[in-house]
């Protein structure tokens, strides 16, 4: 990665360990809320092989305008437009209840870009006890690889 990639990272986890620095999982041991998104990052980048730092950024900021005061704007100004729009892709409308948003996001998903799609894979740390379909892959990965080139996965 180069400079201004690792400069854009280290941004982003500051701005959302910031940002989060208040909150709890919801896990028995009550962890930081910013372990989630890193560990988000962790998956994209370890088990899905992504590298490309705006989504690592957008991965690790996905819950901010959701979980926080932060606005899209907000972020347009600091992240730049293509961060900000796939962090308003894959937020939800909190005011919704949670049944309808997630009746929402099944019904958009179709809609989303490749990006947000990867991000959209908050439930990719849930995933990997599902079955492998290709050998060679984890199942996560082949996850990921149906999110973005749109193949089922079995």
């Amino acid at each position: 990665m180069n400079p201004r990639g690792t400069r854009l990272l280290v941004d982003a986890l500051a701005f959302a360990a910031y940002k989060h620095r208040l909150q709890r999982r919801k896990d028995p041991e009550a962890s930081p809320y910013i372990n989630h998104p890193i560990a988000l990052a962790h998956v994209l980048t370890d088990e899905a092989g992504m590298t490309n730092a705006r989504l690592l950024a957008a991965a690790i900021l996905h819950d901010t305008i959701e979980d926080t005061e932060t606005t899209y704007e907000e972020l347009r100004e600091r992240f730049g437009k293509t961060i900000a729009g796939v962090v308003r892709e894959v937020s939800d409308d909190t005011t919704l209840p949670k049944a309808e948003r997630k009746r929402l996001q099944i019904e958009h998903a179709e809609q989303l870009s490749r990006r947000a799609r990867l991000v959209r894979g908050t439930a990719v740390t849930r995933l990997r006890g599902a079955r492998q379909r290709c050998v060679g892959f984890s199942p996560t990965r082949r996850v990921m690889r149906s999110l973005c080139c749109g193949a089922t996965p079995s």
